[in-house]
């Protein structure tokens, strides 16, 4: 049975064969749960994976991925982000998913909404799909101002 996703937030069936979609599923389940040890079975391990976006910098190796995410679940804004409006594409051992993500950053005293265009490609390690990138860009100067103010309490 063929599974037709038009957004992710984490909640959705996976189509439970063990392919990339399934692994990008469980990233935003993870990710909008703040489980960080659910996050890192998803990502690959070592100093092969980067992240690039505008709140973390250039990351690479899990270590420093897994700092940037640590610091942001345990920050004073929770944020909620939905993947839409993407293309999927992939090969037997690699795959890209390319779209956009929108959502909500909340503090206790704010709430804004957020967009992001994301790229997250990901990897097959033995029988598992691992992410081993991402990047995220930012449109909109304005919002990341006021994300980056809610984020790091600035």
């Amino acid at each position: 049975m063929k599974t037709h996703v038009v957004e992710i937030e984490g909640a959705e069936p996976k189509p439970g064969d063990g392919g990339p979609l399934d692994a990008l599923i469980e990233f935003y389940r993870a990710f909008n749960a703040g489980d960080l040890r659910d996050l890192e079975s998803v990502w690959l391990g070592g100093d092969a994976p980067s992240m690039d976006n505008p709140i973390g910098g250039i990351r690479r190796g899990w270590a420093a991925i897994e700092e940037g995410y640590s610091k942001l679940f345990n920050g004073p804004a929770k944020v909620h982000v939905t993947f839409h409006d993407f293309t999927s594409q992939g090969g037997s051992d690699w795959h890209l998913f390319v779209g956009r993500e929108r959502g909500t950053c909340v503090t206790e005293a704010e709430k804004l909404e957020i967009a992001f265009r994301t790229t997250r490609w990901f990897v097959r390690q033995g029988d598992a799909w691992r992410q081993l990138h991402h990047h995220g860009s930012v449109e909109d100067p304005d919002m990341l101002r006021g994300y980056q103010r809610l984020i790091f309490g600035r």
